[in-house]
């Protein structure tokens, strides 16, 4: 079967390709920790980086989360469709059709506990550098995480930290 142009097809998670969430705290405006959450794909499916983008933009914008720069204030929007679980040292990402989990550094989790919530920038750019398992230099991170054409390229969400009940 052939597509026409114009035609969509149906939205595939596995389009994303494989997805990392990348978990460190730095100094924010007023001075304290804040806890900052990455998601990103490796660009590694059919299609290469350009498929994956357009996967993460359908994910995103289906779940009214705006690419481009606007930040959405999930501490005041309970229905949010993605939630944050901090838990056992992870931080775990969940929203319809997908979820992923980072491990958390001890700085992280302190600063999720102080403030309850994180700052994810959840990007359509492609970053195959970034496997997981594998050390993240930092200033790589910082590269990639602070540049503008990544920045655009994402939604931004302050995400409520939840964790179990017990």
């Amino acid at each position: 079967m052939t597509s026409s142009p114009g035609e969509t097809r149906p939205f595939r998670p596995a389009d994303l390709g494989t997805l990392v969430v990348l978990a460190w705290s730095g100094e924010a405006p007023d001075g304290s920790d804040m806890p900052y959450l990455l998601a990103y794909s490796l660009g590694d499916t059919e299609g290469g980086p350009e498929a994956t983008a357009a996967a993460i933009r359908h994910l995103l914008t289906s779940n009214n989360l705006p690419v481009g720069g606007q930040v959405v204030d999930g501490t005041s929007k309970p229905s949010l469709p993605i939630t944050l679980l901090v838990e056992a040292g992870q931080a775990v990402v969940n929203m319809p059709q997908m979820v992923a989990q980072a491990e958390a550094p001890p700085e992280w989790l302190a600063a999720v506990a102080a403030r309850g919530y994180a700052y994810l920038v959840f990007t359509t750019l492609a970053w195959p550098e970034g496997r997981p398992g594998q050390v993240v230099d930092p200033a790589a991170l910082a590269a990639f995480a602070g540049a503008d054409e990544t920045l655009t390229a994402a939604a931004h969400i302050v995400l409520p930290a939840r964790s179990l009940r017990r």
